[in-house]
């Protein structure tokens, strides 16, 4: 069985979406979790008001380890970090976490760490060629790093944020994607 997020004190468990026990996955959000498609235009599908990206924070940082691992990085390399909400209405629904390694930001690539406020969605899914890994799951739980930046502002801290992840591919080189889902996207159909 997988844990659901390890203890506090080490790593955030990401398990394949094939090994939660589907209880324990929220009804609510399983084919959010699971759903192939962009995101971004998922959320602009639903969002029956104006959809918005807010950028949190961005730049040259340290990858945490597991987005190190998950990327073959080597360790305490830098890599572009960008941090985001995406907003309905001004509501912040989901929280998302792009990790770039350096050797990523050639040719055509270079332009993601120009994104500014446009949403990463739209530049991974006009590219045909662009492929998707595994998605993983995790349960992020109250005192996780990613947890606290990610209920930055919220009213309600819930107990745990269900997120996913991927390693996408565009151009052959790779960048990892983290959304994690907020209680205000609760609401949704």
């Amino acid at each position: 069985m997988v844990s659901l997020q390890g203890n506090r004190a080490g790593k955030l468990h990401w398990a394949v979406h094939s090994r939660w026990l589907r209880p324990r996955v929220p009804v609510h959000l399983r084919h959010w979790l699971l759903d192939a498609g962009s995101l971004t235009d998922r959320i602009r599908q639903t969002c029956q008001g104006q959809f918005r990206v807010r950028v949190i924070d961005e730049g040259w940082q340290r990858p945490r380890r597991d987005e190190t691992q998950a990327l073959s990085m080597r360790p305490a390399t830098l890599g572009w970090v960008r941090q985001v909400q995406l907003l309905c209405d001004d509501k912040p629904w989901v929280f998302a976490r792009t990790v770039i390694p350096l050797r990523t930001l050639s040719g055509a690539q270079r332009q993601l760490v120009h994104l500014g406020n446009r949403p990463l969605g739209a530049f991974l899914f006009a590219d045909p060629r662009m492929r998707r890994e595994a998605v993983e799951l995790a349960c992020i739980t109250p005192g996780r790093a990613m947890y606290r930046q990610a209920s930055t502002g919220l009213a309600r801290q819930p107990e745990c944020l269900w997120g996913r992840r991927s390693v996408f591919r565009v151009g052959g080189k790779p960048l990892l994607v983290t959304e994690i889902f907020l209680p205000g996207f609760e609401t949704t159909p």
